[in-house]
């Protein structure tokens, strides 16, 4: 995929999430917080299936999407795409600055449309702060889009399986939240929004402005925007061409033996008038 190609897939992709979360917030502000169409429902499913397993395993899986897990991978996301070390280093500045300006940005609109959670007494794990969107729906998604984007451009056949794995880790972990009833089911969505919409303006940002050296895939390598390269490439190549060496068609040895020709070349052979000339003054010639 070319790298114009990406930058309007990810802009198109981060204008719909956009979209689709300002009307979900303007929905939720007009109802003063209160519960949606499928929040209540989802709700008491929750409360009335939760045996001890699917707890501790809910609990478990929802702890991956907090802390210092979901930055160690946007970190490794962006080692995975660079090319040298000095890309993979400013890789990883990336993928956590995405991370960490996403959840800033999350954090102000929290504040502002201030929703409650749901009551404290149906919780199953500790949570702390207003309800919508969702953090940890947020945090998981911009880190498996992360992880999705690296492996899209490092491995685009081969690592269709972990991409799958990643994604459903992503959508689990909003999950687990509505299970464990420390959030409404609109708060998970809108988290879900709220990162597809970040990360669509990251990605678009990225496909325009990082030189397309930086990519170790061939993703987002190729296409009418690398022509700048193909040009130094081909400049580098006639360069090569003018400069002295050994190995040099143009200006190595053997341009010196079709410039400066041996006595055993043909036209190298100034010797054979003299020898000629002998033969004549000798009163001699060849004989047939």
């Amino acid at each position: 995929m070319r790298r114009g190609d990406v930058s309007e897939l990810s802009g198109s992709v981060g204008l719909g999430a956009w979209t689709g979360f300002g009307v979900l917030t303007m929905v939720v502000v007009g109802g003063d917080g209160a519960s949606l169409f499928l929040d209540d429902r989802l709700h008491s499913w929750s409360i009335s299936h939760r045996p001890e397993v699917a707890v501790a395993v809910a609990r478990a899986l929802t702890a991956t999407g907090t802390g210092v897990i979901p930055y160690v991978l946007a970190a490794l996301a962006g080692v995975l795409v660079g090319r040298t070390a000095r890309h993979r280093l400013l890789g990883a500045a990336l993928g956590v600055a995405c991370l960490a300006s996403g959840q800033l940005l999350r954090y102000g609109v929290m504040t502002l449309v201030h929703r409650p959670r749901p009551p404290q007494h149906d919780w199953q794990t500790h949570a702390s702060g207003w309800s919508f969107p969702s953090g940890h729906s947020t945090t998981a998604t911009l880190t498996a889009g992360l992880l999705i984007v690296a492996l899209s451009a490092v491995a685009p056949r081969a690592g269709t399986p972990l991409r799958v794995v990643v994604g459903c880790w992503g959508a689990l972990v909003g999950l687990t939240r509505v299970y464990l009833g420390v959030h409404w089911f609109t708060d998970v969505l809108a988290g879900w929004l709220f990162a597809l919409g970040w990360l669509g303006v990251w990605l678009c940002a990225a496909a325009r402005w990082l030189p397309g050296r930086f990519i170790r895939g061939t993703a987002f390598g190729s296409g009418p925007d690398m022509v700048s390269g193909s040009a130094s490439g081909a400049g580098a190549a006639s360069r090569a061409d003018t400069e002295p060496g050994p190995h040099n068609p143009r200006t190595g040895p053997a341009a010196d033996s079709r410039t400066h020709p041996g006595p055993g070349s043909r036209s190298g052979s100034r010797p054979a008038p003299r020898v000629l000339s002998r033969f004549v003054l000798s009163g001699r010639g060849p004989t047939g």
